[in-house]
C-alpha cells in the first residue's frame, strides 16, 4: 500500500472511520497504541498518507504486518492496537511518506519512515506522532 486517496466521502478504508465517528471517536480515546501524523511543511495534518504496523517476530528476527491504514483529514487513523490487542513486544510503524509528497506535488529524501519501538506495559496507552517536510521528520512518545 502505498497510496492513498483523500476522501470525497467514500472508499473501503472510509467506512470504518466513518462508523467510529457515528460511535462517538470513544475508540480512539481508548485505543492503546493510536498515531498521529502532521506536515509541518504547510502547517497542516498530513491526510491521505498510507501507514502499515507490524510486529517483530522471534526467532528470527522476521517482521509480521498486522495492518495497513490511511490517515483521515485530521492526519490520524483507527487505534492501531484498540484496548486489549497490545502484546509486550517490538514494533514498527511504517509511513510511505514519498507517495504523500509526490502526491501534493513535491520531491523527498525519504521515500518511507520508520519508527520502530518497544511496548513493555500492554495495559497503556501509547501514541507515536510523526511530524514530516520532504527533507525532515521527528517523533516522539505523545499522550
Amino acid at each position: 500500500m502505498a497510496y492513498c486517496r483523500v476522501p470525497p466521502a467514500a472508499g473501503p478504508w472510509l467506512s470504518r472511520m466513518e462508523d467510529s465517528q457515528a460511535k462517538g471517536m470513544s475508540e480512539v480515546v481508548n485505543g492503546s497504541l493510536t498515531t498521529h501524523v502532521l506536515n509541518t511543511a504547510m502547517g497542516l495534518p498530513a491526510a491521505g498518507l498510507a501507514l502499515s504496523l507490524a510486529l517483530l517476530q522471534e526467532p528470527g528476527p522476521q517482521w509480521m504486518e498486522l495492518l495497513q491504514r490511511c490517515t483521515d483529514e485530521d492526519g490520524r487513523c483507527q487505534p492501531l492496537l484498540a484496548p486489549g490487542q497490545a502484546k509486550a513486544g517490538t514494533y514498527k510503524l511504517h509511513f510511505e511518506t514519498a507517495a504523500y509528497w509526490q502526491r501534493l506535488g513535491h520531491e523527498s529524501l525519504y521515500p518511507f519512515v520508520e519508527v520502530v519501538f518497544t511496548i513493555t506495559d500492554p495495559a497503556k496507552k501509547l501514541h507515536i506522532p510523526l511530524l514530516i517536510s520532504p527533507y525532515s521528520y521527528t517523533t516522539y512518545r505523545g499522550s
